[in-house]
Formats: C-alpha cells, structure tokens, sequence
C-alpha cells in the first residue's frame, strides 16, 4: 500500500468517524436542546440585534457597513470554529447542531456591536472604541455567556480574547475607511438610473 492510499484509507475512517459523532450530536440536539429555553434565548440573540441596527442604523452608510459585518462574521465564525476544534471552548444550546461555532455570538452580537460603534459618534477614536468593544466583550460577554451556562471555557481565559477583540475591531474600523464604496453606490445609482430609462 502506497503512502497516498494510506492516508485515504485513514482520512476516510476519519471522515466515517466524524458523520457517526456528528448524528450522536443531532441526536442529542433534537432531544435536549430544540425549543428549550435556551435555544429560544440564543435564535432571540441572533434576530433581535440585527433589527435594532435596522431602525437605527445610518441609510446612507448601509452597504458600506453590511460589507464590514459580513467580513466580521466569517472572521468571528472561523476563529470560533477554530477555537472549538483545539478543544479551546465548549458551547452548549446552539442555535443549529451543524456548526461548531456559536451563531448568535458570531452572527449577530459581535457584527452588530462594531458596526453599531462604527456609526455611532464617528468622529470618537477608533482605539477607545476599540478598547471598549474589547473589554465588553472579553470581560462582560464571555463570563455573563459562562454564568448562564452556554459557554464554557476549557484552555481558554477572557484576557486571551481581548487583544483579538481589539485587533478585530481596528481593522473592521480600517475596512469601513476604505475608498471602494463610492464606486459601489455608484453603479448602484447608474444601474437603477439604466433601468428607468428602459
């Protein structure tokens, strides 16, 4: 047997492995966490914040911010994911069994806390709001998450998180800056105006 057809051998017992875990896991969602208090408190995070942003969030800077917490999410999904996967944390009550990270956390509270920021008083420093958006959510968000029960770290302290946090932050500040979205409204406004004329 050659060395590649070794690791395919051991990566599909592996991939095997994975799908039997994973059904012990819906399983087990399905049974003790669907409709459970906590499940309606976590599907509550991930709508609610989102439509408070809405009514009050800046029209004219809407795509411009979208862009940024579309970013945010996959960024704060792909570090959470990561996370869980080294054994880092644990979350319990997920909104959906199929994804390891916490979506209302990921999907919705840190998307909309930083553009939230961003928009509100922009001419503040970026570092202080930063600074704040860090420790919020370090040292409120993590622990209030652990003391009613969703979330659980194991190898992991709330200080860890916040120099992450700041750097998110900061650079999530940096892309809302960027140039590019003229141009987008732009087109927007000359593909609409073709339109019209049609």
């Amino acid at each position: 047997m050659t060395t590649n057809e070794k690791y395919r051998e051991i990566n599909h017992y592996i991939y095997e492995s994975l799908h039997d875990i994973h059904s012990l896991k819906v399983e087990a969602w399905l049974e003790h966490v669907v409709f459970t208090i906590e499940w309606w408190f976590g599907v509550s995070l991930s709508i609610i914040p989102w439509i408070v942003w809405f009514l009050f969030h800046n029209k004219k800077s809407r795509h411009r911010m979208l862009f940024v917490a579309f970013f945010i999410t996959i960024l704060a999904s792909f570090l959470d994911t990561i996370g869980t996967q080294f054994g880092l944390w644990i979350y319990y009550y997920e909104v959906l069994p199929w994804l390891p990270a916490y979506l209302p956390w990921d999907w919705a509270l840190v998307p909309v806390v930083i553009i939230g920021l961003l928009e509100f008083k922009p001419e503040y420093s970026p570092f202080k709001k930063a600074f704040l958006f860090a420790a919020l959510s370090s040292f409120v968000g993590e622990p209030f998450f652990e003391f009613i029960g969703l979330y659980e770290p194991i190898h992991w302290r709330s200080f860890y998180s916040f120099p992450i946090y700041i750097v998110i932050f900061l650079f999530c500040y940096w892309l809302s800056k960027r140039s590019f979205f003229p141009c987008m409204d732009l087109d927007r406004a000359l593909l609409e105006r073709s339109f019209l004329i049609q």
